[in-house]
């Protein structure tokens, strides 16, 4: 069978898997489970229904481009209620991934390693389940994994003539997952540096022949971030907004830390936020010791591959483990799991930033191990077995990134359940009054478009209203530590409560008449 072949048949077996999965966390309710995936189909949703529609709704903190990717998806109503337009760019890059797993692998590897790759990652639980949902990750590997296969393909033929078109695919890859994830500019930093050497390390002809293409490939991921700042700067006055503003990662671990309880693990200790993240992405391959396994195959198997030049490339998807550790320890990226202190579920999911290169090394080790080809069979029969029953582990346990969503979402999907429902008893015309950076979902449920509702991302009415709610809403909805608060206390005679919602564990609301 040929390789076409081999990649058709993945992307069968991936796709397969991804619409079956999504079909049953679809009909069981579980794919809004994580509020970040909400939040991403609002803010989508937000770039075309809105009071103040436009491009200036992706707002900050969150890259573009997902939002941008599930837009077309959102424009029917009803996928947006029930979030089926947000999962669909996530699962189309689950695909991706898969074929391009067998693709990475293939092209430094046996086409046994492929296989297992491949399969190991299209039937790794955890990311089944996060590819059935709006969130972020299968968008951010899928762009990884293929900007690796053009690299290595630049790599292994720099002195080609297709060498220039393989480098120029590269860029564009890189710099979609630069809009995705901030992991990708991490990433995207280190594969900049490494095509640098392999090109100087070229002849000198072949320097020249692929010189413009260098020059592209180094503007386009140079400038693809410098847009962010601009955008930032732009709209917020500050370049950094996404960084040190107030819905920043930072400013979030600052306002827990004032609370008074004690810093996050591995905060400015980069080795426990090494340990941490390492920790986590074991836990997204196999439940106790059988991960642990796999992270130590997968070492031995980064170890040989420094030794091998044709395979050295691969090592540059180990890059996501120092961003990580990094961003655990000095930008307030927090990671908990329930074996360890403080004992509780928070981007657990982060580890599986890891996965490629853990599977991409477990998998060389079938090539790399100095057995014969009939050792070499069992080999590979024995590493397909040791994923099957690391996957079997996780499912049995539940994937713990389905157990994080379960067990973050309870009480949250409790108070926008109920406060959706008081809501949708007004009138169709009625026009609301709202804060949306917690609890978007509550319009979701009740079906409420965003155009009748002025909330933050609606500036500069947003600051006029705040002050003066009778010329702008119909009804307004307090919760407890957002700006309505304060605002209804300043404006308490023109206001007329209605109903207050409580539910253990979130923020009161309060709903009232706003009077003439």
């Amino acid at each position: 069978m040929s390789r076409q072949s081999d990649l058709r048949l993945v992307a069968l077996v991936a796709t397969f898997v991804s619409t079956v999965s999504f079909i049953y966390f679809f009909r069981t309710d579980q794919i809004l489970l994580y509020g970040d995936a909400v939040a991403h189909i609002n803010i989508a949703r937000r770039v075309f229904d809105s009071q103040t529609p436009g491009l200036l709704q992706l707002g900050t903190v969150w890259l573009p481009l997902p939002h941008l990717l599930m837009m077309p998806f959102l424009l029917s109503d009803s996928a947006w209620r029930n979030g089926a337009g947000g999962s669909v760019p996530s699962m189309v890059a689950f695909v991706l991934g898969a074929v391009g797993m067998y693709r990475l692998t293939a092209s430094v590897g046996s086409r046994m390693a492929a296989w297992i790759a491949s399969l190991a990652f299209t039937f790794n639980p955890n990311l089944i389940y996060m590819q059935s949902t709006a969130m972020t990750e299968c968008m951010a590997l899928a762009t990884m994994i293929w900007a690796m296969v053009y690299l290595i393909d630049f790599a292994q033929n720099v002195e080609a003539e297709s060498a220039s078109a393989t480098l120029r695919k590269a860029a564009l890859i890189l710099a979609a997952g630069i809009l995705v994830r901030y992991d990708g500019w991490f990433f995207s930093a280190c594969a900049g540096i490494a095509v640098l050497v392999i090109w100087w390390r070229s002849r000198k002809v072949a320097r020249r022949l692929t010189q413009k293409a260098l020059i592209q490939f180094l503007v386009l991921c140079a400038v693809t971030p410098a847009l962010w700042f601009a955008f930032n700067y732009e709209v917020y006055g500050n370049a950094l907004e996404f960084m040190n503003g107030p819905y920043s990662a930072q400013a979030i671990a600052a306002r827990s830390s004032s609370s008074g309880g004690p810093p996050h693990p591995g905060y400015h200790r980069l080795t426990e936020a090494t340990v941490y993240f390492q920790k986590s992405a074991k836990l997204n391959l196999g439940e106790k010791h059988i991960g642990d396994l796999i992270g130590l195959l997968a070492l031995v198997g980064a170890m040989l591959c420094c030794g091998t030049k044709d395979k050295r490339p691969v090592l540059l998807l180990w890059a996501i483990l120092p961003f990580y550790a990094l961003s655990i320890a000095y930008g307030g990226v927090p990671i908990f799991m329930p074996q360890w202190w403080p004992h509780s579920y928070y981007n657990v999911r982060y580890g599986l930033q890891l996965l490629p290169a853990i599977l991409v090394s477990c998998a060389l080790l079938l090539d790399l191990a100095p057995v014969s080809t009939r050792n070499r069979k069992a080999a590979a029969v024995a590493l397909a077995l040791t994923f099957a029953v690391a996957a079997a582990t996780v499912w049995r346990n539940t994937p713990i990134c389905l157990r994080e969503a379960r067990v973050n979402s309870k009480s949250r999907i409790v108070f926008e359940t109920n406060l959706a429902a008081t809501l949708s008893l007004f009138p169709p015309q009625t026009r609301f009054l709202m804060y949306t950076g917690d609890h978007s979902g509550v319009l979701q449920r009740a079906g409420i478009a965003f155009k009748r509702v002025l909330n933050e991302s609606n500036w500069p009415i947003w600051e006029d209203a705040l002050n003066h709610p009778a010329g702008y809403a119909d009804i307004m909805v307090a919760m407890d530590n957002d700006p309505l608060g304060p605002s209804a206390a300043r404006n308490r005679e023109r206001l007329e409560p209605l109903s207050v919602i409580h539910t253990a564990g979130q923020p009161t609301a309060t709903i009232y008449r706003v009077l003439p």
